[in-house]
C-alpha cells in the first residue's frame, strides 16, 4: 500500500480544500473502485461478442452505466468536479467546510435509470412507466444535489422531496411491475432483481444523511461507503443480469432484435383492454374488440400495461 500511495501524486497536482477534504487514502480507494469500473466495463464489451445475435440489450444497458460510474470515480479520485460547501451541522466535531463531489451525482443521473430501465424491460411494463420511474430517479438525485449544495438546514427540505420520489419508485418496482412481469413468466427472476436493487437504493439515503446532508463522518469515511454501494449496484447487479438473461425468452419480452428490427412476438393478453372494450365498445365492431386477445397494431400483450 506503501507504494501505492507513494505513486499516487492526484492529491499534489489537485490539492482539496475545506475541514472535510479527500485524503491520499480516499483517493488510493476511489481509484481501486475506478478500477472495478473498468474492469465491469471491459468484460461486459467481451461479453456482447459471445451473446447470440439480437440478446445483448442488458449488455448495452449495463455498459453505459458502467462508462459513466468509471468516469466519475476517475473524476473524484483526481480530486476533481467537487465545490467547497459550508456546513450548518456538526461544524465542532466534523469542520464548517466539506468538499462535495457533484461527480459522485451525474454518475446517479446515468446509472439509476440504466438499471431502471433494465427493470423496467424485464418486467414486461409500458414505456411510458419506464420514463415515468426514470423520470422520479432524476428528481431522487436533484433532491439529494440540491440538498448537499445548501448551507444551511433547509437543505432538508429538498432531502424530503427527493425521498418521496425514491419511495413513489419503490412502490413501482416493488408493486405495479412485479404483478406486471407474471405476464410474461419472469415473475421469479424479477422480484428477486428488484428486491436486491431497492434493498441496497434503501442505504443510499443512510450513506446522505451521515455524510453531504449531516456532515457526520468524514469525507474518506463517506467515499468508501458511497462506493460500496455503488459497487453493489452497478457492477454487481450487471454481471447478475447478464448471466440470468441467458435464459430468458427475448421475443417474449419483445426486445429481440435483428438486422431488421424488432422481432414480432406471438399473441398475448390485454386484461385492461379487453375489459375496456367491453365496458366501453359502443361502435361498429365493437362485438369483436372486445374479444380481441392477440396483437393489435405490432404492440405485445406484456407491453400494453
Amino acid at each position: 500500500m506503501s507504494r501505492l500511495q507513494s505513486r499516487n501524486d492526484a492529491l499534489d497536482t489537485n490539492p482539496p480544500s475545506g475541514d472535510q477534504y479527500l485524503t491520499t487514502n480516499g483517493s488510493n480507494w476511489l481509484y481501486a473502485v475506478t478500477a472495478v469500473y473498468g474492469f465491469t466495463l471491459l468484460a461486459l464489451f467481451a461479453m456482447t461478442f459471445k451473446a447470440r445475435a439480437g440478446e445483448r440489450f442488458f449488455h448495452y444497458v449495463f455498459i453505459i452505466a458502467s462508462f459513466a460510474g468509471l468516469m466519475a470515480y476517475y473524476a473524484m479520485a483526481s480530486d476533481l468536479a467537487w465545490s467547497l460547501i459550508p456546513q450548518s451541522l456538526n461544524v465542532a466535531s466534523h469542520g464548517a467546510t466539506r468538499q462535495i463531489f457533484f461527480a459522485k451525482y451525474v454518475n446517479w443521473v446515468v446509472s439509476f435509470p440504466a438499471i431502471i430501465l433494465a427493470l423496467g424491460v424485464l418486467s414486461g411494463i409500458s414505456w411510458t412507466t419506464i420514463f415515468y420511474n426514470i423520470a422520479l430517479s432524476w428528481v431522487w438525485i436533484l433532491g439529494y444535489l440540491f440538498a448537499a449544495y445548501t448551507r444551511t438546514n433547509y437543505k432538508w427540505g429538498f432531502f424530503a422531496f427527493g425521498q418521496l420520489a425514491h419511495i413513489l419508485l419503490l412502490v413501482v418496482t416493488l408493486s405495479h411491475s412485479r404483478r406486471v412481469a407474471g405476464r410474461v413468466g419472469i415473475s421469479r427472476d424479477y422480484t428477486a432483481l428488484a428486491g436486491y436493487t431497492n434493498l441496497i437504493w434503501l442505504l443510499y439515503p443512510v450513506a446522505w444523511g451521515l455524510s453531504d446532508g449531516g456532515n457526520r463522518i468524514g469525507l474518506t469515511s463517506s467515499m468508501i461507503f458511497f462506493g460500496i454501494l455503488d459497487i453493489l449496484l452497478v457492477p454487481v447487479l450487471a454481471f447478475t443480469f447478464v448471466f440470468l438473461a441467458r435464459k430468458w425468452d427475448y421475443n417474449r419480452l419483445n426486445i429481440a432484435f435483428t438486422q431488421y428490427g424488432r422481432v414480432p412476438v406471438a399473441s398475448g393478453e390485454y386484461p385492461e383492454k379487453h375489459h375496456h372494450n367491453v365496458a366501453g365498445a359502443t361502435g361498429p365492431g365493437a362485438g369483436t374488440a372486445g374479444a380481441h386477445h392477440g396483437p393489435v397494431g405490432g404492440v405485445t400483450g406484456h407491453n400494453a400495461v
